[in-house]
């Protein structure tokens, strides 16, 4: 398999790796199991300062099993070097996470861009840790938008690494 072919692995990122980067990974996973040339990539999650093994927040595993998408199974994790070096294109939350993500890797920088940038927004997703079932909903959906209206410029970036 030549290089432009190979299975490329996307991580997003959030704070606590509760809520916010397992929905929008599995939304993306989904996503990308509908298409053919892209159902081998992998998608990951992890945490600025997440609490290793922590399980999804239950609105979190509530709103995405509405959607048909188990959580139940998701375990947090901190964000690694290997995480990093592993992805091809590293999607954070919010500007700050953008921030901290290139101080910490500086070596990844050109890789690390905030979801919203993907569909030519430039805000971040509030975080709903400890908020409503509502508050998530709103959340998932606001994640399914900016992955649906971003899809395209996902996988371009995500294909451009070498």
């Amino acid at each position: 398999m030549d290089d432009e072919r190979r299975p490329r692995t996307i991580l997003f990122v959030c704070t606590g790796n509760l809520c916010r980067s397992p929905m929008a990974a599995a939304l993306l996973q989904r996503r990308l199991q509908q298409d053919p040339l892209r159902r081998d990539w992998r998608v990951l999650s992890a945490g600025l300062w997440a609490a290793d093994g922590e399980p999804a927040s239950p609105n979190a595993v509530m709103v995405m099993a509405e959607r048909g998408i188990d959580l139940s199974g998701h375990r947090a994790r901190r964000v690694t070097e290997e995480l990093v070096a592993q992805a091809d294109l590293i999607l954070a939350m919010t500007p700050h996470h953008v921030e901290a993500l290139r101080l910490a890797f500086p070596e990844a920088a050109d890789r690390i861009h905030l979801l919203a940038a993907m569909a030519g927004e430039t805000h971040g997703i509030a975080d709903p840790y400890g908020l409503s079932l509502s508050v998530y909903r709103t959340t998932a959906y606001e994640l399914e938008r900016l992955i649906a209206a971003g899809y395209d410029r996902i996988t371009t970036l995500a294909e451009g690494r070498p």
